[in-house]
Parts: structure tokens; C-alpha cells; sequence
């Protein structure tokens, strides 16, 4: 099942025509994303399955004895180009994917799995009321102010609990997130950092501290972008950052929030796909700069079964003046070729 579904995934997602049977199939119309709205929760921990695309990511880092972890979680969210008025619950009208990945330094490179699904028939969905999205066995829900994931993945368990001590933080202007200058490049977000991890991988208690980002939008990368890059911190004291950039096609920043800077320090090559990122970065925000040091270099993640792409996440370290700051994820995408969305 799982190999048919990829296969109907990968057309979605790369935006190639798609025909559901018929002459009642029509272009989807997606809203679009507002300055001024008011995000509301708990519903908007829900799906909105009427816009174009959405993501629940988490990342952090674990501790299993005295060996420090990195983990991420995303379910995606997509609906489809085309609709039709077909009322069968085979008909497909939103695509669900998902990836996994451990990343253990001890391994030399990450550990990862990757799901797609459509919703039908229960198999696979995600619910408006709250955050409550599945694929066959992997799930991540929000009870109470504690979210629980369970992924067994091909070559590890994880299952643990992430629980949020303060309300969510509201990216941009209250949840309005510029992603470039047209009006309509932009997304609603919001994220949860500084959250408290309790569980167990591959049947061992772990512990330690995550991240979860939720964004949806109906158009996010400008015809310009390239890719993105991104982190999110948990800082000392309590305190956490997020900051990034939309890379344009020659490399440069096409757009980032005011005093926000990403400068490559050191540079790494995928053995694989001959993919070179820039894995060390400095990141400058809010006045500050951090130096990113990697976990590992080789935290490079194939997703072309499921998302149609090659990008590089990892677990990092924040550094100051020579000393740790912070701990963290940081995101590069479109250095394999262009994104689409």
C-alpha cells in the first residue's frame, strides 16, 4: 500500500497535472492568508484543510544516558490541485506525508523513515478541532497541553510525550508571516518552544527538551525563492529564537525579517547525492549572533519517496563567544534544486 501511495503523492507535490476521473473535476480555489486575522486555539492546532498546505514539525534534542540526540517529527498536510465533486471516499482531497529521522552520532547518519497516505478511508488524516494528525501507525496528538507521538519506523521506535509550560508563540504580526514582498507570499504560524520531552526510543527512557512549529498557507514560495533556510532555538534561561531566510536562485537572500542575517562558516558534501550545505552557520537576530555548530555533518535527508526533495535538518548547537547558548534544529532546503510548494 505504502508504495502506491507514494506514487500517487509524488504528482501532488510536485505540482504535475492530476486528473480524479471525469468531467466533474475542477481547480481547487484556496484563501488566501490575511494580515489582521486572529489566530484562536485550541482550534487552530486543527488541520485547515481548505488552504493549499500545513505542517506540524517538531525537533529537538534527547538525552540516553550521557549521549545527546536529535530527533524531528513532521506530518504534512497538502490539498490537491484539482478536486472533483465524486462523493466516494476513495475520492482523494487531501494528502497526508510525513517523515521521521534520529540523528545519532554514534551512527554516522540519520536514521529515517517517511510516510504518504491519502485520507481516505481512515487510513490516514488529520482533525480541525485540535492537533490530531495520523498515517497508518505513526500519530501525533495534542492532549491537554502535552502533545504525544508515536512513529514506528522501519529501523526505530520513538514514542514520547512534549509538554508546553507557556502559550503558543505567534510568528510575524500575530501569526502573519511575511515570506517575501507580493501580499500573497506569506503564512499563518505560530510555534511552541521550550517544550519538556519524556519517553522512550527503541524501548529506552529518554528525556530532553523540542520544538513544534504549525504553518499553513495557500502560497508560500515565491517564483524568485529557491529555498529557505531556518532555526529554531531553545536558549539558556528559558528563552528561544526563530529566524530564517528565503534564499532567491543565485544564492542570496530574497527575503528575511529585518536584522536577520545567515552567513555560511563551514560547508559539508553529501557522500550520496554530491549535495554541498552549509551545515556551520552564523545567524544573526534580535541583535544577537550565534555561531550553529552541527551534531553531525551527515544529517542529510532524502524525502524524494514522499516530499519529492533532498534537504538537510539537523540538530545544532548554539554558541557564543566560544560557549554553549542554546540548543536547536536548523533547516536547509532547495540546495539540491529549486522547492516547490
Amino acid at each position: 500500500m505504502r508504495r502506491r501511495d507514494f506514487l500517487m503523492a509524488l504528482p501532488l507535490m510536485l505540482g504535475g497535472p492530476v486528473s480524479y476521473g471525469g468531467p466533474e473535476a475542477h481547480p481547487t480555489v484556496y484563501p488566501k492568508v490575511l494580515r489582521g486575522t486572529r489566530l484562536r486555539f485550541p482550534r487552530d492546532h486543527g488541520a485547515h484543510p481548505e488552504y493549499r498546505t500545513e505542517w506540524w514539525y517538531a525537533t529537538g534534542w534527547l538525552a540516553r544516558g550521557a549521549q545527546p540526540l536529535g530527533f524531528q517529527i513532521t506530518f504534512f498536510r497538502a490539498r490537491p490541485r484539482w478536486e472533483s465533486d465524486n462523493p466516494s471516499e476513495f475520492t482523494p482531497r487531501q494528502l497526508l506525508l510525513a517523515h521521521a529521522a534520529i540523528a545519532d552520532p554514534r551512527h554516522g547518519r540519520l536514521r529515517h523513515d517517511q510516510r504518504a497516505a491519502r485520507d481516505a478511508l481512515g487510513l490516514a488524516g488529520a482533525a480541525t478541532r485540535t492537533t490530531q494528525t495520523w498515517i497508518d501507525d505513526w500519530r501525533l496528538a495534542l492532549e491537554g497541553d502535552t502533545y504525544r507521538a508515536e512513529i514506528p519506523a522501519r529501523d526505530f521506535t520513538l514514542e514520547i510525550s512534549l509538554k508546553a509550560s507557556r502559550a503558543p508563540l505567534l510568528q510575524g504580526e500575530g501569526g502573519f508571516s511575511r515570506k517575501g514582498h507580493r501580499r500573497e507570499e506569506a503564512s499563518y504560524y505560530y510555534s511552541r518552544p521550550q517544550l519538556a520531552v519524556t519517553g522512550t526510543l527503541d524501548g529506552k527512557d529518554v528525556q530532553g527538551s523540542a520544538w513544534l512549529d504549525h504553518e499553513w498557507s495557500s502560497q508560500y514560495l515565491a517564483p524568485e525563492a529557491a529555498g529557505w533556510d531556518w532555526v529554531g532555538l531553545n536558549l539558556e534561561g528559558g528563552k528561544s529564537l526563530m529566524a530564517f531566510r528565503i534564499r532567491d536562485r543565485e544564492g542570496g537572500a530574497y527575503y528575511a525579517p529585518p536584522g536577520v542575517a545567515f552567513t555560511p562558516r563551514r560547508t559539508w558534501r553529501s557522500p550520496r547525492t554530491g549535495v554541498e550545505y552549509p551545515v556551520a552557520m552564523r545567524v544573526a537576530a534580535n541583535g544577537q549572533e550565534y555561531d550553529l555548530e552541527p551534531l553531525m555533518d551527515d544529517q542529510e535527508l532524502d524525502a524524494r519517496h514522499s516530499a519529492g526533495t533532498i534537504y538537510w535538518e539537523g540538530a545544532v548547537r548554539a554558541m557564543q563567544a566560544g560557549r554553549e547558548a542554546g540548543r536547536g534544529y536548523l533547516e536547509l532546503t532547495g540546495y539540491w534544486k529549486p522547492m516547490e510548494l
